[in-house]
């Protein structure tokens, strides 16, 4: 996997696309189109393949007739370096009111919160 912290951030479209692959893992172009819906066109989900292979987001295997593409980012670098943007540019770098407005904007599962709250007490031990 590539550095992520020297790479662009994924496009809306990018991120699409990188969820189906760290899903599905490595896949064709006609297998990522097909998981997306086929919302855009055929040739539209190469081309941003193209893109992101350009960028360092992908890998492509060549061995075969048809190309087959692999994140090469992890789904957790991407979505630590994506937290962390949204943070500095909405939240003004506070992950409080980050986590407010999570909690408070959408409905929460009992399991979600549990888990919540195991990751704070254990973040409460670990700066004691």
């Amino acid at each position: 996997m590539a550095k992520a912290s020297s790479l662009p951030h994924p496009t809306e479209s990018e991120l699409a696309i990188l969820q189906v692959l760290w899903s599905r893992g490595p896949s064709s172009v006609r297998e990522v189109w097909r998981e997306l819906g086929e919302k855009s066109g055929y040739t539209t989900v190469l081309k941003f393949l193209q893109i992101m292979l350009a960028k360092g987001l992908v890998h492509r295997d060549e061995r075969l007739a048809t190309h087959v593409y692999e994140a090469a980012v992890t789904q957790d670098s991407t979505q630590d370096r994506l937290v962390v943007r949204l943070l500095d540019q909405v939240f003004a770098g506070s992950a409080s009111q980050l986590v407010m407005r999570a909690l408070s904007s959408n409905p929460i599962s009992t399991e979600e919160l549990k888990a919540i709250r195991a990751m704070l007490a254990e973040k409460e031990r670990k700066q004691k």
